[in-house]
């Protein structure tokens, strides 16, 4: 892809958000596997909006040692061991996905990446840790700061739950796809740009109507 037109780097204070959704085998990030991992860029459109650009996956193979939480493993539904996962190694799959953030950081003029999530904590304390494990230094993230999709759907739809606040926005909601990393990953995405859009719409009334009451005062 192309230098975009309306590149993000003033938006976010230089950061270009990145929808990442995760699944694991359990809930210790030290010990439980990374099993799926899914990052999808946005970027601005000719019009100023924020849409999704790519959509990037992988199954991944539970590193050597790990532990597996059967009751994760019920939650997601996933069989870390099926030979038709297509998974592959931890370190690849950071590769993988990396690859294309970078440029996508490089192309809006931005430092780095801003991970965001619905409950961000879960999702940044897995990816840190296979960062650490796997040794890769560059990594496009900030190792910290994220964006959460729970609370900004708290404020503007008045739901904290992902598939609530999906409905709520409008969005379809198939619970037979939930917990799929790409699906999540995919409707947390849609959710934000329809939030971040919203927000452009809120502050142009605004705009319009400051406007349109200081010539008022000046006429009169």
């Amino acid at each position: 892809m192309e230098k975009t037109i309306t590149p993000l780097g003033s938006r976010f204070r230089g950061y270009l958000p990145v929808i990442i959704d995760i699944e694991t085998g359990g809930f210790n990030p030290k010990k439980n596997p990374l099993l799926e991992i899914a990052a999808v860029i946005v970027e601005l459109n000719k019009h100023g909006n924020l849409e999704v650009t790519e959509r990037h996956a992988c199954h991944i193979i539970p590193f050597q040692n790990s532990e597996l939480d059967e009751s994760a493993l019920k939650f997601n539904k996933i069989d870390p061991y099926h030979p038709f996962r297509m998974a592959i190694q931890e370190k690849d799959a950071l590769d993988k996905l990396f690859k294309p953030i970078k440029k996508a950081v490089k192309r809006n003029d931005c430092t780095r990446a801003i991970l965001v999530g619905h409950n961000p904590a879960f999702d940044i304390s897995f990816l840190n840790a296979a960062i650490q494990r796997t040794q890769i230094k560059r990594s496009p993230f900030h190792p910290f700061s994220t964006f959460d999709t729970a609370t900004l759907g708290g404020l503007v739809y008045q739901q904290t739950v992902l598939a609530k606040i999906a409905a709520a926005a409008g969005l379809n909601w198939d619970s037979d796809q939930a917990h799929s990393a790409l699906y999540d990953a995919e409707q947390t995405a849609t959710l934000f740009c329809k939030i971040v859009n919203r927000w452009k719409k809120l502050e142009s009334l605004e705009s319009d109507t400051e406007t349109k009451s200081g010539s008022g005062i000046a006429e009169s």
